[in-house]
């Protein structure tokens, strides 16, 4: 996936597909009471596995190409739910939809390319579509198109002994 992500986009070849749990927004608090949030309510949600679906794109909306969560999205849809709470909070503009986010262009015609030529390449793909979800990875925006590790938050009973917060 990666490879395929840095082919279409490789003007950003630091930026990751990934799985989604909260879209961007702003903190109605601070980074560190974010992260206790998150490490508290994390530690009753399971690992689970997802598999994914079809190329999919958001035109018009956003010039986005991914592939949708096709079996297991409700268990993404519940943790979404359960973490979009407190200071993590968000009216988000639109309904949440499980999906591993390939690419982000910069206009539709680009995007539409690149759907494309991810969809031939994804019908090609013969081994396993299935991830497993065993951590989320608490980002901040640092500058556009760059973002920050600020911690990696394990699911269930793994947390570990010291704050994972970074500066």
């Amino acid at each position: 996936m990666e490879s395929l992500r840095r082919e279409l986009h490789p003007e950003l070849p630091h930026l990751a597909a990934h799985l989604t749990l909260l879209p961007p927004r702003y903190l109605t608090g601070d980074e560190p009471s974010a992260v206790e949030t998150l490490e508290e309510l994390c530690k009753d949600v399971e690992p689970f596995e997802v598999s994914l679906g079809e190329v999919e794109t958001f035109i018009p909306v956003t010039p986005t190409v991914f592939i949708r969560v096709a079996h297991a999205a409700y268990r993404m849809r519940e943790v979404h739910d359960l973490l979009n709470v407190n200071g993590l909070a968000c009216n988000e503009e639109w309904p949440y939809m499980p999906h591993l986010t390939i690419v982000k262009m910069g206009a539709e015609d680009q995007a539409q390319h690149a759907y494309r030529v991810a969809r031939n390449r994804w019908a090609d793909f013969n081994q396993c579509r299935c991830i497993e979800i065993r951590d989320l990875t608490f980002v901040r925006e640092a500058a556009q198109n760059r973002w920050v590790d600020l911690a990696e938050i394990p699911l269930g009973q793994r947390l570990a002994k010291a704050p994972a917060y970074r500066r």
